[in-house]
């Protein structure tokens, strides 16, 4: 079987065991992909038949790809950060980016989409200029002055202070704070003539053998997270593997038909029919 996911921790931990033959399941072909690398290929049918892309964007695809309800990120206290050289304090901080330029590792990312519809309430009279770039850029571009602020995601929640940046506001705090809901990041999707049930069980047995044997991924782990320090790694894993990896559930389901119904609502994604999140 074809699947492309990221080299970040929480995927190369949660696919460790399948990629190695460590669980009874059909080989598994691995190519390494940033999610706005496969967002893309999946809005173009193009790339492999299994591969993680963003939540936000799902409406692109649903006609082609099912959602797989599990291997994913989807959780709480995990949300993207909006960085900015200078401390700025207070609730209201978001007023300071209207027009400003900012900096977004995807036009189609979870993180966007938060990112446009915290903006929306927070920054009156818009931002100005969105860059797309790179996510490792990102932090740089802020430290060095080329943009006003960045939205930044995986860990950078856990290094952006080395940069000497400031966290203006963390969507996904805000996202729980307005709703109540986690936050969808990450999801699995698969061609509509895969067979999803076969496939949500080997990537459970995966998962599963990963929290049996921590240390079984380690290597794999950090073979692909070269500028992680272990701890980093161990705290990205934490943070963004959770049982919602294993099983979306009503709250995972919820949340995500929360967010993509609102982005809808907002004309930020196309519209599309919820009831395909769950076929």
């Amino acid at each position: 079987m074809d699947i492309a996911y990221s080299p970040c921790p929480n995927d190369t931990f949660i696919f460790h065991a399948w990629a190695h033959g460590l669980i009874d399941a059909p080989k598994l072909n691995v190519t390494y992909a940033d999610i706005d690398i496969t967002n893309n290929w999946a809005a173009d049918l193009q790339g492999p038949e299994v591969m993680k892309i963003s939540y936000a964007a799902l409406p692109w695809v649903l006609d082609h790809y099912r959602l797989i309800p599990c291997g994913g990120a989807l959780g709480r206290g995990c949300g993207p950060l909006v960085l900015t050289r200078e401390e700025i304090a207070g609730k209201r901080g978001g007023a300071r980016l209207t027009g400003k330029t900012v900096a977004v590792p995807s036009e189609r990312s979870t993180a966007y989409l938060l990112f446009r519809l915290w903006a929306e309430q927070q920054v009156p009279g818009g931002v100005g200029n969105i860059i797309v770039m790179p996510f490792h850029e990102i932090m740089p571009a802020v430290k060095n002055g080329l943009v006003d602020a960045g939205l930044v995601i995986h860990e950078a929640r856990f290094t952006y202070q080395e940069y000497g940046l400031h966290m203006l506001a963390d969507m996904g705090s805000w996202w729980e704070e307005d709703t109540g809901l986690p936050i969808p990041l990450g999801a699995i999707i698969a061609r509509r003539n895969v067979d999803a049930e076969s496939l949500g069980k080997w990537i459970r047995e995966s998962l599963d053998y990963a929290w049996s044997h921590p240390e079984a991924s380690r290597g794999y782990v950090m073979e692909h997270a070269q500028e992680l320090s272990p701890q980093v790694a161990k705290s990205h894993i934490d943070l963004y593997v959770s049982a919602f990896s294993r099983d979306l559930g009503e709250k995972g389901f919820g949340a995500v038909e929360a967010l993509l119904g609102r982005a809808a609502e907002h004309k930020l994604v196309p519209a599309f029919d919820l009831a395909l999140l769950r076929n």
